[in-house]
């Protein structure tokens, strides 16, 4: 199991396929870096040498990629950036709705969480109809 800047990538699959376990690194970005690399999409991540493996890392860093912690750091500063300014989009976030204008009268589930089913209450004191 190869590491590629400090994350375990798994070796029976594909390394095409394998960089995409590296957050920020989708299948355009994947295929980009492995020909900046000169290496076959199709080589088992396990087969790969100790030279492949650092020009893979410097594909990466040549290609200014943002990724792993760095891009989970960006993306955490832009929303806290967005509710501090209480714009709209931050509000949304603070308050766990969905975000891109998406319906909540019925569905929005992910963001909502399980239905709270609100009941009517009771009043112990009141007057009851049979005398």
């Amino acid at each position: 199991m190869p590491r590629i800047l400090g994350v375990d990538i798994p070796g029976e699959k594909r390394i095409d396929i394998s960089l995409r376990y590296l957050y920020g690194i989708g299948p355009v970005n994947s295929m980009a870096i492995l020909e900046h690399a000169g290496i076959e999409p199709s080589l088992r991540a396990k087969d790969l040498t100790d030279d492949q493996v650092s020009k893979i890392v410097h594909a990466i860093q040549d290609g200014q990629y943002v990724i792993e912690g760095d891009l989970r750091r960006e993306i955490g500063m832009n929303l806290k950036r967005l509710q501090a300014t209480r714009s709209y989009r931050g509000f949304r976030h603070i308050r766990g709705l969905p975000v891109r204008g998406q319906r909540t009268s019925t569905n929005a589930r992910t963001r909502k969480g399980p239905k709270k089913t609100v009941g009517v209450q009771r009043n112990p004191n009141a007057k009851s109809g049979i005398h």
